[in-house]
């Protein structure tokens, strides 16, 4: 009889590699051992009981309670006599002890883990870890009896699933349900087999084969445990080790590693380099299979920088080296790590993994090691006998059944669809080892149930890959999808989820369709349809459903009901017995009919029982229909009653009924015939009067809602109709499930980069619930998002899809067959990005800090310490407390305080020496584990305290901290002196300040334990002290406070107070800082609420409501709020007398409210004449009247009054017609809304009346005058931005023939085109508006429907406002002030769009008024104002002021004449001065000279000309470019110093040529020429002069050259000199004329207009004067409109 491994079980023949020559010789050798070998052995089974211990100790956290208490069965199951029992119980202690600290942490804090795996748990396993271990000895009354045999009992149960299986590959992020952790089991069977081979001789040789397997791998016989003895003081000595010192040991290697691996860190960053990436294996570790006994060693190397962390792990928990001295031996060198682990046992066997992980992410890559054991003889009945779970590497005959590793490529990942689509689901599987010929069992599961191949599911295995397909998907598809794939007992998993959307609606606005159709208590003419509700409303609400049936084998729908039903359960009756049906569900909302739902599977229309025994017997195919025979009825008996009649189910719209046949039925079918009545009465009426039901259900429709029946069923058949049944109780016609109510404390939390994991609580009182929806919605954005289509079970879900970095804000509403509830409160916006690590992360906390003495007597001392400043990201559970003595100031060994966890910060330490010196540390511990100790405190000596005044207070912190304020809070000193304590004072300083800048807060002690201060400075550090005193004095200080800077932090929020409309007065406070595990704590003058009859308290999300339930006196203090896990979150809100007097009036008026009015009742005319009344509420309901009153009688709406209430806006009116004289009187509006009243009252009487009704007379004439063309706004005017005056007017009601016509005066102002009334505005416009434009106006409309007409007055006072205004225009249009130099000396000057009289100038220097005189001088020039300072001086420095004053404002426009300003101002000025006097004085030619003289020879020449300057100019003669002077026949002469003359008295050929006369002083020089042509004439003398001689001249160029260029000519040779062309003529000029001037900056025009006719030199214009006042001239002069064109481009 030979047994397979399970792959080998489905073929004929076995793996012949069994057969390995290593095998045998293997055997050989085993076989040789001597029994003195079993010693070794029994070495081994010790070794591995305790190593069992310390496996269950540091995987406990993994396992349920029954797997550990089973574990720790099977690690001790040695039956043995007394004596093994107590070694075993001895081994016990031994192996248990390191855990003892560990389990009595559990027992306290139930979270906290002893060991890093611990706290990758749940904290409840820990706790049921602890009980295990309090069963103690128990655990050693359970195994096997025969003490030969050792096998551990491995009967345990490792996971929920049916299989054994390793932990599921399921990715976090996607994952909807929370998964049980499993661990994973291998193992094999023995199957009995003969027959395998033909032959004998084959048989004997498997035979041989099976034996030497089977010792090689069975477990030996006479194994016995002596080995694992121990002397009894070992024992004690080691427990006692590992309870006192194990622990704490632990705690400083950690704490001493983290310092180094923190230091190691720090020089990393030093020097690290820029280009930082994340980890990389370089070369994996790889799987072993080995011996028990033997070493092994995983190696691997890695890459990344900063250098990464590598951390080994087995079976995902940490390997703590310490935890087991030499099992493990870790080394990290130059890139290389290794894991070794000496003498491996079979509980070695697991799956170890390395992680490396640095800043920039984490890797790991795994490995597995399989331990095989010698095993010998084993007696298959105790296998076969017992209900055994053979180890997770079980032992076969034929072999050992190894580990196979299952992984998952190319996996699928969240998938999102539309309901039609096809979806595709696949994952390709890597099996090792590949067994040939072996096939996996691939399974496909959704939610956890399995999926079966269908014409909506298909499943493909190609050998490599698995794959779903989804051919048409609908939202019955969408869940969490899991591939499992198993070789024989063990599997792997990974699931991934499927979201589907709604399909596309046919009809835009209609709901999304139902799913989930299912039927429900079929029989044989009646079934219940269930589905559940879409969460797609499409935008209006839903009115119901309309349910269909289709018989199968056919097309054909039928809608079985008329009306939309609400509910989602629906009974259809009249089905045909034998019949097969299908159904579909569709919704429907006022935009229409939703698409159809996925069909249900089909039922028949049969008996349960009849369906029952068909199953169980099917006599054919299904074919859908089934045909029902009866036989021929025998002699009738009439039917007895029917029993267990009641309703199961009722609604408002039916109610279905339930029975049992009657006993008393004869052998022929029976049916029934239901009735029914009012409650209270007998009037029993037939439901079914025509066809009686064959079903023992039945649905009874038509029924009154609200109104009570009680129901009854009579039995028939042919022989008649039986007694009715007992009648059953009155029922409601009613919805019996209610919509539940909506879901609260709505919690997201970040997950991935696209998903979001949103929490919430159960909606209360909540029955039947199908599940949630999930909405999803952008902040600000108002559009809401399904996240899920299926209802979800569960209080926690995945929301995926989502945009990263975008802020998103959650709904969830529960759903069950009464439909969906109200949607819960939004939560609090969260951004979508990954958390660390993919979630919630906490670390221990760091250490406790400022360690004091609060007490101290002769054996015992109290300490108090602060709370460590990182707590760790979770609430801390609880502190330890260590100390030691200090002889001689040498410290001694750190011995424990405290083995269970304390809670409070104050803690007494009892069995201390009188007079002895201690030192103390503290650590705190949090889910996360054990944290840091805090450093060794002060030295403390324990002596009686023997003082008179109180010890210090302790737990001094500061709470609500505000910009100019905080709460002082302190509990009081655990040591009182000799008399009670009497009161407390507050110490203050600046954290900066010295010791003694302590300064006391109050002068009087204070009862209170807490202090509100105040007048603090913003942005300013303090510390705080408490002192205690009594009678005998003040005590010490306490510890001073840690630093609080004064500040109000962003987002802070203060408790409100709040009256809702029943008048309930509230507290409400609101947090947007909360972590998960953060909690509103409430309290009363900051002591923690006991007594809450009085009050109600509920917290939703991040927010928080204290209620009053009947506020009063006992209510009066201070209400404060603190949030936990927080940075200090914390308000309060104090009621007093006053307040609490003002709330309770507050409430009273909510209670009794009044219909709150926007405006009270009030009157207007309207248009035509009409009067309205009318005023305004807030808001009005559906249930809202009015009343109307005149003068205290009640009015209605008729031919009169028209009366109004406008229910949405809260507008109540009342138009009357027209006001006569009998309508004067006091009119009334009373309101009522539920049980909030008001009213409001007008008084017409008297003047008021009168004006009233003048008004109404007025306004009706207007609208007749309005009915032809009118004006709507009458003439006026504006002033444009060009200055000019517009009159305009708006008119209506024209058309195409409505003429207008303007006047001024009484005189017809012409237009020079018609007005086209381009949108109804008529304008006229007036340029340059002055006085000569005063009059009166008037415009003039008309055609065939009348006229109408409007005047416009423009004298006088509205003239001047006019004309003030086109001032205002004028002064703002002046452009800055400019600077010009002139000859004369300084301008400024600013030009406006056009000057008026009426725009008043005044300038300003230095704050003073100017006053003009001829060397200040102001003046207008056109559009340019300006001021000219003549000869300016130092003093004329500063700042200049224009100021324009338009009638009503003052205008300024400021320059700065000053420092560079005026440096370079005047630099030209005196640059132009010098210039202007070089130009007037220098020496030149005025007139006289022709260009061209044509003389006959012989003849006499007289030239001459005048010449200026001063000084008198120098004058010579040229002839041909060569000086030429007088000789007898030419004469040149220079009289008077400006008379030139040039005479020859006989010219001949030789005098003609090029004459020039020079002319120079000292401030230049210039050469007229003259061309002298002599004609050879014979016999002629006659006498030429140039001035009377009627030859022809042409103009004539003069060379001038300034005395400055002279100079600058002499410097540099190669400059030429800078010539200037003046025209000439020869006319001489009157010796009376005044030199000219001219700058050297004219314009162009200026020097044209130099040109000169009729002989006379051209004389430059002068510089223009600026005028003497600011009288507008009529006429522009010549110069002043030269003057204008020269200033048009200052310099």
């Amino acid at each position: 009889m030979m047994s397979l491994p399970f792959y080998q079980r489905h073929h004929e023949h076995y793996d012949r590699a069994y057969r390995h020559k290593a095998l045998s010789s293997t055997v050989s050798q085993y076989q040789k051992e001597t029994k003195s070998k079993s010693a070794v052995y029994a070495q081994g089974s010790a070794a591995y009981a305790r190593g069992s211990a310390a496996y269950r100790h540091s995987s406990a956290a993994g396992f349920s309670l029954d797997s550990s208490a089973a574990y720790s069965h099977g690690s001790s199951a040695y039956d043995l006599e007394s004596a093994a029992y107590s070694h075993g119980s001895t081994a016990y202690d031994s192996s248990a002890a390191q855990s003892k600290r560990s389990a009595a942490y559990s027992l306290d804090s139930e979270s906290l883990s002893t060991s890093s795996a611990a706290y990758s748990h749940a904290s409840e396993s820990i706790n049921k870890l602890a009980a295990a271990y309090r069963l103690g000895s128990e655990a050693y009354s359970f195994g096997l009896k025969n003490s030969n045999l050792m096998i551990e009992d491995q009967s345990y149960k490792m996971s929920p699933k049916a299989k054994r299986a390793k932990q599921s590959l399921i990715s976090e992020d996607k994952e909807n349900e929370a998964l049980d952790y499993s661990v994973p089991i291998f193992t094999g069977r023995q199957v009995n087999i003969s027959g395998i081979t033909d032959t004998e001789e084959e048989r004997i040789k498997e035979s041989a084969a099976y034996v030497a397997k089977r010792n090689l791998f069975a477990t030996g016989e006479g194994v016995s445990v002596s080995k694992v003895a121990k002397t009894t003081s070992e024992e004690e000595h080691h427990e006692k080790k590992s309870r006192k010192v194990a622990i704490r040991e632990s705690a400083e290697r950690v704490a001493m590693k983290k310092t180094l691996e923190e230091t190691q860190a720090f020089h990393r960053k030093l020097n690290q380099d820029k280009l930082l990436h994340a980890p990389e294996f370089i070369i994996e570790p790889r799987s072993h299979t080995i011996w028990e006994k033997e070493n092994v060693r995983f190696n691997c190397s890695v890459a990344g920088w900063p250098e990464p962390r590598v951390t080994w792990y087995k079976n995902n928990v940490p390997i703590d080296v310490q935890a087991h001295p030499g099992k493990y031996i870790i080394q990290s060198r130059y890139g290389l790590h290794s894991l070794e682990i000496t003498e491996c046992e079979f509980d070695d066997t697991a799956q170890y993994h390395a992680s490396a992980m640095n800043v920039k992410g984490e890797v790991s890559v795994y490995a597995s090691l399989v331990v095989k054991r010698y095993k010998g003889e084993i007696d298959a009945s105790l296998l076969h006998g017992r209900n055994l779970s053979l180890s997770p590497f079980a032992v076969t005959p034929h072999g050992y059944a190894s580990r196979f590793e299952i992984s998952f490529v190319d996996k699928f990942d969240v998938a999102f669809g539309r309901e039609g689509e096809t979806m595709s689901l696949g994952c390709t599987v890597v099996i090792n080892p590949d067994i040939k010929r072996f096939k996996p069992d691939i399974e496909w599961y959704r939610n956890g149930v399995l999926i079966t191949p269908s014409k909506w599911v298909q499943m493909q295995w190609s050998g490599e890959r698995a794959s779903l397909t989804l051919t048409h998907a609908n939202k019955e598809d969408e869940g969490l999808y899991t591939l499992r794939v198993a070789m024989g007992e063990y599997y792997e998993e990974y699931s991934g989820y499927v979201f589907v959307r709604d399909a596309d609606a046919e009809i835009p606005g209609a709901p999304g369709a139902p799913l989930d159709v299912q039927c429900l208590d079929a029989n044989k003419d009646y079934v219940i349809v269930s589905w559940k509700q879409p969460a797609v409303d499409g935008g209006n609400p839903i009115l119901g459903y309309f349910i269909d049936r289709c018989e199968v084998g056919t097309s054909h729908w039928t809608q079985c009901n008329e009306n939309p039903v609400k509910f989602a359960r629906f009974p259809v009756t009249g089905l045909i017995e034998g019949r097969s049906y299908i159904f579909r569900v569709r919704a429907v909302n006022k935009a229409g009919v939703s698409l159809p739902s996925r069909v249900s599977e089909p039922v028949a229309a049969l008996d349960p029982a009849d369906r029952a025994r068909l199953r169980s017997h099917p006599s054919a195919p299904w074919t859908g229909q089934i045909i029902v025979t009866e036989e021929e009825p025998a002699e009738g008996v009439v039917p007895g009653p029917p029993t267990d009649l009641q309703v199961i189910e009722a609604t408002k719209n039916y109610v279905v009924l339930s029975w049992k046949p009657p006993g008393q039925r004869g052998h022929e079918g029976i049916m029934y015939f239901v009735e029914k009545c009012v409650a209270g009465t007998e009037d029993w009426q037939r439901v079914n009067t025509e066809i009686p039901v064959k079903s023992p259900r039945f649905a009874v429709f038509d029924l009154s809602e609200g109104k009570s029946y009680c129901f009854r069923v009579r039995c028939c058949n042919s022989a008649g109709i039986g007694e009715p049944s007992e009648a059953t109780e009155a029922t409601v016609v009613d919805d019996k499930l209610d919509i539940p109510k909506a879901p609260g404390r709505i919690m997201p939390t970040r997950n991935t980069d696209t998903s979001v994991v949103v929490t919430w609580t159960e909606p209360p009182d909540a029955k039947e619930l199908v599940g949630y929806y999930i909405e999803s919605s952008v902040e600000g954005s108002g559009r809401w998002e399904p996240c899920n289509n299926n209802p979800v079970k569960g209080t926690r879900f995945v929301c995926h899809g989502l945009s990263t970095g975008e802020k998103y804000i959650f709904r969830v509403r529960a759903v069950n067959a009464a439909g969906l509830s109200e949607f819960s409160q939004e939560s609090e916006p969260i951004e979508v990005k990954a958390a660390i690590g993919g979630g919630l992360l906490h670390a221990a906390p760091s250490p406790p800090y400022d360690i004091v003495v609060l007490e101290s007597v002769r054996d015992s001392m109290v300490l108090g310490w602060k709370q460590p400043e990182a707590i760790g990201g979770t609430e801390i559970t609880g502190y330890y407390v260590n100390y030691r003595e200090v002889v001689d100031g040498v410290p001694g060994k750190w011995k424990e305080a405290n083995i269970k966890a304390v809670a409070d910060r104050a803690y007494r330490i009892e069995n201390l020496k009188e007079n002895m010196v201690y030192q103390f540390q503290v650590a705190a511990a949090n889910l996360a584990g054990v944290g840091a100790p805090s450093k060794p405190s002060k030295s403390f000596k324990c002596e009686e305290w023997t003082i008179a005044v109180p010890g210090p207070p302790h737990d001094v912190k500061c709470t609500e901290v505000r910009k100019d304020s905080l709460v002082l809070l302190w509990k009081e000193p655990v040591y009182s002196g000799r008399t009670p304590v009497v009161g407390y004072y507050v110490d203050m300083k600046e954290t900066e300040a010295k010791e003694e800048r302590w300064r006391s807060v109050n002068e009087k002690p204070l009862q209170k334990k807490y202090l509100k201060i105040g007048g603090l400075t913003q942005g300013v550090s303090y510390v705080f002290r408490v002192r205690a005193a009594n009678q005998a004095g003040v005590g010490k200080p306490s510890d001073v406070t840690d630093a609080v800077i004064a500040e109000t932090r962003p987002g802070t929020k203060e408790v409100v107070v709040d009256v809702d409309d029943n008048g309930v007065i509230s507290l409400n406070f609101e947090c947007d800082q909360m972590s998960p595990d953060s909690k509103f704590i409430w309290s009363k003058n900051y002591e923690p609420i006991e007594d809450d009859s009085r009050l109600n308290i509920d917290t939703k999300g991040g927010k928080s409501k204290l209620s009053f339930k009947n506020l009063g006196e006992d209510d009066l203090g201070i209400y404060s709020c603190i949030v936990t896990d927080t940075d200090g979150v914390s308000s309060s809100y104090t009621i007093d007398e006053e307040e609490m007097k003002r709330l309770l009036a507050l409430s009273h008026e909510r209670q009794f409210p009044t219909v709150p009015l926007i405006s009270e009742l009030a009157v207007e005319i309207l248009e035509k004449g009409e009067v309205r009344f009318w005023l305004q509420a807030e808001k009005l309901s559906g249930n809202a009247k009015a009343n109307f009153v005149f003068n205290d009688k009640e009015i209605f709406n008729g031919e009169k009054y028209k009366m109004k209430v406008d229910k949405n806006t809260g507008l109540v009116e009342m138009i009357m017609d027209k006001l006569e004289e009998k309508d004067e009187g006091t009119y009334t509006f009373q309101l009522q809304d539920g049980k909030a009243t008001n009213q409001s009252s007008l008084v017409l009487i008297g003047d008021v009346f009168k004006k009233l009704q003048d008004e109404a007379d007025f306004q009706r004439k207007e609208w007749h005058r309005k009915q032809g063309p009118h004006f709507v706004d009458k003439l006026g005017w504006e002033v444009t931005d060009e200055c000019n005056v517009m009159l305009k007017c708006k008119v209506a009601n024209i058309k195409k023939e409505t003429h207008i016509v303007w006047y001024k005066d009484d005189r017809e102002i012409m237009v020079d085109e018609e007005h086209d009334f381009k949108d109804g505005v008529c304008t006229l416009l007036i340029s340059e508006f002055s006085k000569k434009d005063a009059g009166t106006y008037e415009v003039i409309l008309k055609d065939d429907r009348g006229k109408d007409s409007s005047e416009l007055k423009l004298k006088d006072t509205a003239f001047a406002d006019l004309m003030n205004e086109v001032c205002r225009r004028i002064a703002l249009s002046a452009t800055d002030l400019k600077i010009q130099s002139t000859a004369e000396g300084i301008r400024l000057y600013s030009y406006v769009t056009y000057y008026v009289e009426d725009l008043r100038v005044g300038w300003v220097h230095n704050d003073t008024q100017i006053k003009f005189t001829d060397r200040m001088r102001t003046g207008v020039t056109g559009e340019q104002i300006w001021l000219q300072i003549n000869e300016p001086t130092p003093q004329d420095k500063g700042r200049y002021i224009m100021e324009l004053f338009d009638g009503s404002t003052t205008h300024t426009k400021t320059v700065d004449l000053s420092g560079q300003a005026f440096d370079e101002a005047f630099a030209e000025f005196q640059r132009l001065k010098q210039a202007a006097i070089a130009e007037k004085n220098r020496a030149r030619v005025l007139g006289g000279l022709p260009d061209v003289v044509t003389i006959q020879e012989g003849k006499a020449l007289n030239l001459s000309c005048t010449v200026w300057g001063d000084p008198t100019p120098e004058v010579s003669w040229l002839k041909n470019e060569k000086s030429f002077v007088s000789d007898a026949n030419c004469i040149l002469r220079f009289e008077s110093g400006k008379n030139v003359s040039f005479s020859i008295s006989t010219v001949s050929t030789q005098d003609s040529g090029k004459y020039s006369i020079v002319v120079k002083n000292k401030y230049g020089t210039e050469t007229s020429d003259v061309t002298v042509i002599v004609m050879p004439v014979s016999g002629q003398t006659d006498t030429a002069q140039g001035h009377n001689q009627n030859n022809k001249t042409v103009s004539k160029k003069k060379k001038a050259m300034s005395a400055s260029k002279q100079k600058e000519g002499g410097k540099k040779d190669f400059i030429k000199p800078h010539t200037e062309e003046i025209t000439a003529t020869e006319e001489t000029p009157d010796p009376n004329e005044v030199p000219p001037v001219k700058t050297e900056k004219d314009t162009k025009s200026n020097q044209q207009a130099a040109k000169k006719t009729a002989g006379k030199a051209g004389v430059a214009e002068k510089v223009p004067q600026p005028a003497e006042s600011l009288d507008r001239q009529g006429k522009k002069t010549p110069e002043k409109a030269s003057e204008k064109g020269a200033l048009a481009k200052p310099h």
